[in-house]
């Protein structure tokens, strides 16, 4: 299966999947762990194990901690 992946904020890419490949292996396919992005399908969420299903999906990067300026 092809889907196109667009990371928010970094472009957009083209990948080959196997049939019965989840969320985690596209998210893992485009370079970030589980872990540090999500997947997005039609603007929502999808979980991790669900096998992909959709032929346009958005990752979205999960940004933890901030600058600080020391005060």
């Amino acid at each position: 299966m092809d889907v196109t992946v667009e990371v928010v904020g970094e472009g957009t890419d083209e990948y080959s999947l196997a049939a019965d490949a989840t969320y985690d292996d596209l998210i893992r396919a485009a370079g970030y762990h589980p872990q540090e992005a999500s997947a997005l399908v039609d603007g929502a969420p999808v979980p991790g194990d669900r096998v992909v299903d959709a032929e346009a999906v958005k990752i979205l990067r999960l940004i933890k901690g901030g600058a600080t300026d020391g005060a």
